[in-house]
């Protein structure tokens, strides 16, 4: 095998840090023919169906692929944006520019922010290799979904790594699993709670959905469930909400099997029944917009809401590009560069604030 090198690597040439931020993906564009092939690609890791590939192989080319990229591709009409596309990925581009330009003035210039999609464009192949021209030499991962899966953090370490295997000299690497619980993650998300409500009043629910797994995966070790559980009652706790005040439900399910539950769509048709007319939604386990906020819940589940005698229907925004949003990331980031010489910045301010902290010490000393 042949090994991508460094041809033009000089000795004692100055390495950099490259932070790689990862999202799901996207279809390049709204037809059919783009939507088939990151189907294809999405439900051929083996991550996400967990089933005889052999099997799975007729399933998705004799059926799956055959009838599905039309509907999902006009799901994806409604979403995209004439400019820039798609949402998750406009938004994802947004975030990354905005983290770097954080990270460099915290910590140094020589500090790369790139997005790739574990699906689609643009590729972590293509992102990694970009770092490689820039002389990148220690890489930190950060898959952006707060709660760990082996059906999406796992993904993108097998992407990741599998890249890594055909290069012949690969960086320093580093890879944060999950932030479900993270201090900045959970003010942002209470902080976007609460401007919803200044703006257009407080439901009598808040409905927090994340994305489902078949529960087979859960039963088989997978944390998912019960970190989506533990982000909810940090929230909650965060918003001094009681157990009447809120809820957790699971969307996007797929296929006949089981999948967690409660159901986001079976709660939305129960819940005017039982007396309750009107709910705040939010998605927690979504770093960005996209085809399953924008139009499964803010579309599909609002009608099942209303259309089963809801009154109110209010969808709060995911943390997208939000400051708060960004800057908890860069924390996030930067308690896990510790060690790396970037975060030398930190550890060593430089001599005039050193001095001014100095004399303000010593002029509080000499008034007492």
């Amino acid at each position: 095998m042949k090994y991508i090198g460094e041809a033009d690597y000089q000795h004692g040439s100055k390495s950099q840090l490259g932070i790689l931020l990862v999202n799901l993906g996207t279809p390049d564009d709204t037809s059919t023919p783009a939507v088939r092939r990151y189907l294809k690609q999405f439900l051929s890791d083996p991550r996400i169906v967990e089933v005889p590939r052999a099997l799975w192989w007729l399933i998705l080319n004799g059926i799956i692929l055959r009838f599905r990229p039309a509907k999902t591709a006009k799901a994806y009409k409604t979403v995209w944006h004439e400019e820039t596309g798609s949402p998750l990925l406009s938004i994802g581009l947004k975030q990354a520019d905005a983290l770097g330009e954080i990270l460099r003035q915290r910590l140094s210039p020589d500090v790369n922010v790139a997005l790739a999609m574990r699906y689609g464009n643009p590729s972590v192949e293509s992102v990694l290799a970009e770092f490689r021209e820039r002389g990148v030499r220690r890489l930190l991962v950060l898959p952006l979904y707060p709660q760990y899966s082996g059906s999406t953090v796992a993904s993108v370490f097998d992407d990741v790594t599998h890249q890594l295997t055909k290069v012949r000299w690969i960086p320093e690497t580093r890879f944060i699993n999950q932030y479900f619980d993270d201090s900045g993650y959970i003010d942002a998300l209470a902080a976007s709670v609460q401007e919803s409500w200044q703006q257009n009043g407080r439901a009598q629910k808040l409905v927090m959905s994340f994305h489902g797994i078949p529960q087979r995966y859960r039963t088989n070790g997978d944390p998912y469930f019960c970190q989506c559980q533990a982000t909810a009652r940090l929230l909650a706790t965060k918003l001094e909400l009681s157990q009447d005040d809120y809820m957790v439900v699971f969307q996007s399910r797929f296929g006949k099997e089981p999948w967690l539950q409660p159901y986001c769509d079976k709660t939305m048709e129960k819940l005017p029944t039982e007396g309750v007319e009107s709910v705040d939604v939010i998605c927690p386990g979504f770093a960005a917009d996209c085809l399953e906020t924008i139009e499964e819940i803010n579309e599909e589940n609002r009608e099942i809401f209303m259309h089963a005698g809801g009154k109110g229907f209010n969808y709060i925004a995911a943390l997208n590009d939000r400051q708060d949003h960004l800057h908890g990331l860069a924390d996030l980031l930067i308690r896990h560069i510790g060690g790396w010489p970037e975060s030398g910045a930190l550890a060593h301010p430089d001599e005039s604030e050193l001095a001014g902290s100095l004399k303000r010490a010593l002029a509080m000393g000499a008034e007492r």
